[in-house]
Formats: structure tokens, C-alpha cells, sequence
């Protein structure tokens, strides 16, 4: 294997910078992760963009914030600004479980180890930089950032904050997907334009004196959400202020939002219409090395890297809209699609891996199969405020064929390097429904169902119809659970057709809101009659910016206002989650005496009362709902 020379990665250390024959640096990046120099990774995306647009870059990866704070130090003053991010996920989400223990391990660290990074890392490394260089700029992005931009609940203090912009002290923040703010941001601040006068991109949140005028721009209109002192009073002001933010966060022509917070104001600029083929392909195919830092070598593997580095990742976005995700909340509701020439050269470039056996792990995105999908009239989405496409019904505006994705499917699999190229992301499985989905006039659907099982599967392939329960798929914006059935009908005759055995991986949710302990057993039930024996079993995490957060904190739906029964207490949670586990021995009596107190003798009957029928077939689950796919 030929050594690249270490200025193909952006700079780690000040010897690197010095290769370069660089005097001074422009900007620093800040992250919680390890540097992995590739496409899935938002700093080296934000990194390489700097450096296309001219800007002299350095990361600082996971730096020591408890030791004399050298790391901070090593690059010295940067000519523009601090950048700063958690890394691609919420360092609370990265940090504890559901049941709020801490984690061993860390996915995004070398050897995957624990520890390399904050509680609240966001706020931890821009407090440091404030105090070594208080008059630089630090503007924040991410998703910790991106998510906790306005008062929010957090999980793990079990109590509300307010934007993340108060609590660090930062500039100003890059909510979502950040590159076209990104570009706004460097044309200004290579013109000299301070932090202070960028008041007029879309996309960014900062604060402002409450007792100066906040000036209009771009005949922007202002809707102003209850102040962060009156959520601390009152549950519902909180609630009605999701809404405000979902509804305008995901418009095409959305209204600035301004928040009172102490004696500022919070200002969140309306977004970026969704990016463009051109703008998205311009994002993926800058110079990667497609590694993590040489610096890392002796330190172990890198496990998401690991898990992504033979993956392609084929557009950005999700309509779904689900009500436990943060997906659509950073990445947007409308789907950005690379184009086949972009995704067919990075295919290309994974074959010249020195590790590449032949294998494309990952032909995917947040839901496998959204490639290309959208408004047929895009003006109609230009006026929509829904925040999903496809519940409680699918939008007839939008097109869902599913051919431009088996036509590209295809090309890979004709790549004379791909032995086979796998979709390992969640398939949005209710898309491929005819009952549900009345958009299939020709049969793409069908065409697009036998390649990916027959071609695409490795083994099992993942679906999430996450409860069984009606009432609660209502409250997680999810189709009723009689489509899923309708689609294991689908895949199995597929799978016999073809003589094949590729189990189905069904994503279940334990705790949700709107689901109580009888939705549970009924869910054990429903699956044990289906020939599931489920292994392990996604608790609720309420993560910041989404609907069943502001359920479980307020107790009400934020659209509605109305009461939502939520399983709170960590019996509560337990009691749900062991219905999944009827077949264990240690249980069964535990069961039996839940299901009797519930009177629900009938479920004891299913669950328990026929051995013979028990155990018809096994898959095994995983997942994390909060962490799939962002960055």
C-alpha cells in the first residue's frame, strides 16, 4: 500500500500546517469527533469546503478540555473565526442510553473508546475558546447545534434550556445541513464583514440586544414564539412553540422566528430553499481521501468509519416527518438527490481503496429508498406547510416512482470492480405498498422491490414499522401496522419465487408517547404470530427538536394541545420493553401477572399459553433512532 503524504488530509498540527508553508491559519475547526476525511463526516465536509472557497483550514479533532488546554492552543489565533461542532451526533445521545447510563464505548473515536469528549460538547469547547481568544468569532453548527438552536427539552438535566447560543456564548449558529450558509458566510468574512453584520443569510440564529431594533432584511416577516421565560412557566407555550419551529423550518418560503430570552433576542433566519443536484454533487465530490488522519493508526479502528468507508451515500433529506426523529429537523423534508454521475464516481473511487474486497456496503441515505422523489408541482410544495409527505395519507403531488433508483442500482452492479452492492440503510417499507401508496401506475415499485431483494439485500434487510398499535403509529406520524403485513406478504413471495431466505429486520420502539404498557403486549403478540423473536428493543430517547420530545416534556401533542399519556418512570419503560421478551423463562410469571392485572387474558393466551406454536422464526433487532444517518 503506497503512504499518501499527510497534506492530503486538512492539517492536525502545527508540523502540518508548516508542511504546507502556511504562515498563519484562517479558520479552526473544533470537533468532538476524530477526523475522518470523508463525505459522511461533517467537519471534513465543512473543512473541504473552506478550502475550495481559498480559506487555509485546521482541525482541532477531540480536543483535552481538562488538562492546561494546549490543544486549544496549538494553532493560535486564526485570521477569521472558530467553527465549532459536537461531531455527527448529539454528545448526549452519543454519551447515554435511554435509561441515562453512560455508554463504554464511543463509535466515532479511535479503538472506540469512551470519553474523548464533553457532556454538552458544544458548549464546553466554545466557553474555552471565548476565554483564550474572546475577540474571534465562533460560529457553531452540527447537529447538537443544529437541534438545541431554540428553548429546548433536555433529557438528560430533565429540564428546559435555552438556545445553545446563550448558554456558549458563540456568534452565531449554521442550523441544518450547513454548506450554502457556509458559502455566505466565507464570501462575507473574506470582504472583512464582522459576525456582527451578517444579519442578513438564511439559514444562521444569533442573538440581539432586545432593547436595539432588530432590522428587516430580504422583506423577511417575523413570527415571535413565547420567551424562553414563559416555557420555564408554562408547558403548553412550550409545546405551541414546536410547532412554529417545525412548520417554518421546513417551508420554502418560511418567516424569521424571534424569541425573547433574558434581555436578548434570539434570532433564527428563515432556511435555504432544499439544494439543487448541482450544489449537492458539489458537496461529495471535493478531494476526500476517503480515511481517517494517519495520526490515528496505532490508536484501533474508527467504528463508524469502519461501518460507512464502502458505503455511498445517495442524497440528503426526509419526508417521513416520524415524530421520534431528528432527521427531517437538520436535514430538511425535502429530499436533495445527487446525480448518477456524482454517485457513480464516488462508487468508482471506493473500488480504489486499498481495502475494497468488492463489497459496496450501503447504496443509501436517511431512508434507502426517497432517491429522486418529489413534488411532481413543485409550486405546490412551495405553499405546503405539512410536515410530512406521506402521513396520515400520501401526497398526490408527490411523485414516488421508484425507477430512476433501480436504474442506478443497476450501473453499480455492471461496475466490473462491484461484486455485490448492498442497501443497508432502513427501507421505508410502506412506499412499496400499493394499498398505501396509490402512486404506482406502471409497476416501478414492483421492479424496484425484486432488484433490491433479489440483488441487494445482504442477509437481512431492515424495515421500521415501529409499533403495532394505531393510536401510537398516529403519534409517530407512522402508517397503520396492517401495511407492513401487507408488505412481508410482498417480500415473501419474492423470497419464494427466488428460493430465498432473508429474514426481515423489523424496527420496534418501546415507551413512545401515545403508547401504553397493553399497546406493548399486544406488540409481543403481533410480532410472535408473525414468526419474530425480537432480541433487542429501541427505547424512547426524547432527543431535542422533535414532536414525542415536546410530548414527553409538556404531556401534550404540540399540534393539537391535547393530553398524551407518556411512559415516564424507569418502571414504567422496563414494564413496556419486557413484553418484547416472552420467550425468556424469567418472565414468563411476570408477564402473566401484568397481563392479568390489564385483564387482558387474551394477550396471556398469545403470548404464552401455547408452546408449540411458539418461536416460528427468529430475527434478530437494532438501532438507533435518534443517531441514523446525520450529521
Amino acid at each position: 500500500m503506497i503512504e499518501r503524504p499527510l497534506t492530503d488530509w486538512l492539517p492536525l498540527t502545527m508540523k502540518e500546517v508548516e508542511k504546507r508553508g502556511w504562515d498563519e491559519v484562517d479558520i479552526v475547526l473544533v470537533s468532538g469527533d476524530a477526523y475522518v476525511d470523508h463525505p459522511a463526516f461533517g467537519t471534513a465536509v465543512i473543512g473541504r469546503i473552506m478550502e475550495s472557497e481559498g480559506f487555509r483550514v485546521a482541525i482541532i479533532a477531540q480536543p483535552n478540555w481538562k488538562d492546561d488546554l494546549r490543544d486549544f492552543r496549538k494553532f493560535g489565533k486564526p485570521k477569521y473565526f472558530f467553527g465549532v461542532t459536537a461531531g455527527c451526533m448529539d454528545s448526549m445521545v452519543n454519551h447515554y442510553t435511554a435509561n441515562k447510563r453512560l455508554r463504554s464505548n464511543d463509535s466515532y473515536t479511535p479503538g472506540g473508546e469512551a470519553g474523548f469528549r464533553p457532556d454538552y460538547a458544544t458548549i464546553v469547547y466554545t466557553k474555552i475558546l471565548k476565554e483564550l481568544y474572546p475577540d474571534v468569532p465562533v460560529l457553531l453548527g452540527g447537529i447538537e447545534a443544529s437541534l438545541r438552536r431554540v428553548t429546548h427539552y433536555d433529557y438528560w438535566k430533565d429540564k428546559l434550556m435555552p438556545s445553545i447560543l446563550v448558554d456558549a456564548g458563540a456568534d452565531m449558529l449554521v442550523y441544518g445541513m450547513g454548506e450554502q450558509p457556509l458559502r455566505e458566510i466565507l464570501k462575507l468574512a473574506r470582504q472583512g464583514v464582522p459576525f456582527s453584520s451578517m444579519r442578513n443569510i438564511n439559514q444562521v440564529a444569533f442573538l440581539h440586544d432586545a432593547n436595539t431594533e432588530l432590522r428587516d432584511y430580504n422583506d423577511w416577516s417575523s413570527v415571535e414564539l413565547a420567551s424562553h421565560e414563559v416555557c420555564l412557566e408554562d408547558k403548553i407555550k412550550y409545546a405551541a412553540n414546536f410547532k412554529i419551529v417545525e412548520v417554518e423550518s421546513n417551508k420554502w418560503q418560511a418567516n424569521r422566528i424571534i424569541q425573547r430570552v433574558g434581555d436578548q433576542l434570539l434570532v433564527i433566519n428563515p432556511p435555504f430553499k432544499t439544494m439543487e443536484e448541482a450544489e449537492i454533487d458539489q458537496s461529495f465530490d471535493l478531494p476526500y481521501t476517503r480515511l481517517p488522519h494517519p495520526k490515528y493508526k496505532k490508536r484501533g479502528p474508527i467504528p463508524s468509519y469502519e461501518m460507512i468507508k464502502f458505503s455511498v451515500n445517495m442524497h440528503r433529506g426526509c419526508f417521513g416527518g416520524c415524530s421520534f426523529c431528528t432527521i427531517s429537523a437538520h436535514q430538511g423534508k425535502f429530499v436533495a438527490s445527487r446525480s448518477e454521475k456524482s454517485v457513480l464516481k464516488e462508487v468508482d473511487e471506493i473500488t480504489k481503496h486499498p481495502e475494497f474486497k468488492g463489497y459496496i456496503s450501503d447504496l443509501g441515505g436517511p431512508s434507502a429508498n426517497m432517491y429522486k422523489m418529489k413534488g411532481k408541482d413543485e409550486s405546490i410544495c412551495a405553499r405546503c406547510q405539512s410536515p410530512s409527505c406521506i402521513h396520515p395519507v400520501i401526497c398526490s403531488n408527490l411523485d414516488t416512482s421508484h425507477k430512476p433508483m433501480t436504474e442506478l442500482y443497476r450501473k453499480v452492479d455492471a461496475h466490473p470492480a462491484i461484486k455485490k452492492a448492498f442497501v443497508g440503510s432502513g427501507v421505508r417499507y410502506d412506499l412499496l405498498v400499493d394499498d398505501f401508496n396509490k402512486n404506482n401506475a406502471d409497476g416501478n415499485h414492483d421492479e424496484y422491490m425484486e432488484q433490491l431483494v433479489t440483488r441487494h439485500v445482504s442477509g437481512r434487510l431492515k424495515v421500521a414499522p415501529e409499533h403495532t398499535s394505531d393510536d401510537t403509529l398516529r403519534v409517530m406520524r407512522k402508517p397503520s401496522f396492517k401495511y407492513f403485513k401487507l408488505f412481508k406478504q410482498k417480500y415473501d413471495r419474492i423470497q419464494e419465487k427466488y428460493n430465498l431466505k432473508q429474514p426481515l429486520i423489523p424496527y420496534f420502539i418501546s415507551s413512545h408517547p401515545g403508547c401504553e404498557e397493553q399497546d406493548m403486549a399486544n406488540l409481543a403478540a403481533e410480532t410472535k404470530d408473525l414468526g419474530f423473536q425480537l432480541e433487542q428493543v429501541q427505547d424512547f430517547t426524547p432527543t431535542p427538536m422533535t414532536v414525542a420530545e415536546v410530548i414527553y416534556y409538556s404531556g401534550v401533542h404540540p399540534y393539537t394541545l391535547k393530553p398524551v399519556k407518556t411512559a415516564k418512570t424507569r418502571d414504567e419503560k422496563q414494564a413496556q420493553n419486557r413484553f418484547f421478551f416472552w420467550y425468556k423463562p424469567e418472565y414468563k410469571n411476570w408477564i402473566r401477572d401484568r397481563l392479568n392485572k390489564l385483564n387482558r387474558p387474551d394477550l396471556i393466551e398469545r403470548l404464552l399459553g401455547n408452546p408449540k406454536k411458539e418461536n416460528t422464526g427468529k430475527s434478530s433487532y437494532s438501532g438507533n433512532y435518534s443517531g441514523r444517518k446525520k450529521r
